[in-house]
């Protein structure tokens, strides 16, 4: 079958999956001397054609350089994204026999991926939920469009793709969790307490931790320290503030109610006279 855009003739070369909402075809435009292969996503439903649209109308996210057409077909409508041979992520990462640099330049790469798809969060959510990461052979890291949209949940937001993303980051780290990595064991923590809520915070701590193409100097390794043990950090300094706080309140009520420097005194003065004997004598 052949899907007219008005500017691309998309044949149908194989189809990836069929659904109720949508379909999934790799499809070759003739319109182009290369015959280039694209990702063809068809939906049936008009409520779910809508929902795309206002998508990536309203979103500050647009797709730009990804969805590259969009137009009706039939009763339905058509996205066409990029196609590249699938070589899915956690399938082809062999972290056992990468070094730690190696799998944080994937981890890398992973975060980079969500940050310049440029899609709207919720399709975005979809994706990373069904496996469209993948690893090409220069290991980096790049994104397929399959998709069932009867699994869109248009509420996802950058919360919950940065959330999904960092999981998958630790899945590629623990390989390395026997080399006691920083950035492994940053991340277990952050992503235990669900601390991810931008792609930016995640992207700025997997480069801060990594080992890759940087040099640790005593100012580093003093930050990835703080990084690593900042709960225990911020316990120890609410139990300091907790015990000036009643240092303080105390002097306080010595002064309203003993007069004087009072309460001072019941350190600094307990010795000085002893009986009928002054010791400043």
């Amino acid at each position: 079958m052949i899907y007219d855009s008005g500017r691309m003739r998309l044949l149908t070369v194989t189809t990836k999956s069929l659904g109720e909402v949508n379909d999934c075809y790799i499809c070759r435009d003739l319109a182009s001397s290369g015959g280039t292969l694209y990702t063809v996503i068809i939906i049936h439903q008009h409520e779910v054609v809508r929902k795309i649209l206002a998508l990536f109308k309203l979103s500050d996210r647009k797709g730009e350089g990804v969805l590259i057409d969009d137009f009706s077909v039939g009763d339905g409508h058509a996205l066409v994204f990029p196609y590249h041979r699938e070589r899915p992520l956690l399938q082809f990462y062999e972290g056992e026999s990468l070094t730690l640099a190696q799998c944080e330049d994937v981890c890398i790469s992973t975060v980079l991926a969500c940050i310049t798809s440029d899609l709207p969060y919720p399709i975005l959510y979809l994706l990373l939920t069904s496996s469209q990461l993948n690893l090409a052979s220069d290991r980096s890291v790049f994104l397929s469009y399959e998709m069932d949209l009867s699994r869109l949940d248009d509420t996802k937001n950058e919360s919950d793709c940065t959330g999904e993303c960092a999981a998958i980051i630790l899945e590629l780290l623990k390989p390395k969790s026997g080399q006691k990595a920083t950035s492994y064991y940053l991340l277990d923590k952050k992503v235990s307490n669900g601390s991810y809520d931008r792609f930016t915070d995640l992207y700025r701590d997997i480069t801060i931790a990594a080992v890759t193409k940087k040099k640790l100097t005593p100012f580093v390794i003093i930050k990835l320290w703080i990084k690593r043990h900042q709960d225990v950090i911020i316990g120890v300094l609410f139990w300091i503030s907790i015990i000036l706080a009643i240092v303080a309140l105390s002097m306080i009520i010595s002064q309203v109610f003993l007069g004087g420097n009072s309460w001072l005194r019941l350190f600094f003065n307990t010795f000085k006279k002893i009986g009928n004997e002054s010791l400043l004598q």
